[in-house]
């Protein structure tokens, strides 16, 4: 018996796998609810082992990200799998980052997600095609691996926050921060991802999950700093 818990914040998806689940025989929900730390809380509250696997909806309405929610899933003791209309290669790609086993698209048939789960279970790959487009094939998001200080300054800058207050925050000095942002655009040039404007920055910051939702700050221009 397979025990799986449902994360999503639309309980007719919760419902419909909880029926699937229950039809198969095989796999047994233990929890099913609309955000990571009500799972948490109820495993903490009933004392319970963590699931074999959680299928977790992509985008909670909490505003939590996929990173921290398949981090803490994973770090408590599931296998996770991403249930998502698999639209975002840039979260997906965040998501196997930070752990996640696999994704299986909300326009899948209701056994195709079953079977996912029990593969999972099992230890085994899901390699299918929704996981591979995501990650394997879109090359138009080639990796501009960044440094963690270079994220850090990206994501700040990007953000709408002038250089000079970036340096500021994260306590540097503002030519090592221009540095960071020069050599930030050069590793996407290098990729075939140009960013030579503050726009573009901002979008190759939101693309690669570094800033899941940003507002530029008018006053600083596409090409402020």
């Amino acid at each position: 018996m397979t025990r799986v818990a449902l994360i999503d914040d639309h309980e007719s998806v919760r419902l419909g796998l909880a029926a699937a689940c229950a039809r198969v025989g095989t796999k047994q929900v233990v929890f099913s609810g609309s955000t990571v730390a009500d799972y948490l809380d109820w495993r903490a509250f009933s004392m319970a082992p963590p699931a074999d696997v959680v299928v977790l909806d992509l985008t909670l309405g909490d505003g939590t990200t996929v990173t921290e929610n398949v981090r803490r899933l994973v770090v408590d003791g599931s296998s996770v799998i991403i249930h998502s209309v698999a639209d975002r290669p840039a979260a997906v790609r965040e998501a196997l980052v930070a752990g996640a086993a696999g994704v299986v698209s909300k326009s899948s048939r209701i056994d195709e997600v079953i079977a996912a789960i029990g593969t999972v279970a099992r230890g085994e790959a899901l390699n299918n095609v929704e996981w591979a487009s995501a990650v394997e094939g879109d090359r138009e998001f080639a990796d501009a691996q960044l440094s963690a200080r270079e994220r850090d300054v990206l994501r700040l800058y990007a953000a709408g926050l002038p250089l000079k207050v970036v340096a500021d925050r994260l306590g540097v000095a503002y030519s090592t921060a221009k540095e960071n942002i020069t050599r930030i655009r050069v590793k996407y040039v290098e990729v075939g991802r140009p960013a030579p404007t503050k726009i573009d920055l901002l979008h190759r910051a939101m693309e690669d999950g570094i800033l899941a939702q940003s507002v530029v700050d008018p006053g600083d221009g596409p090409g402020g700093g």
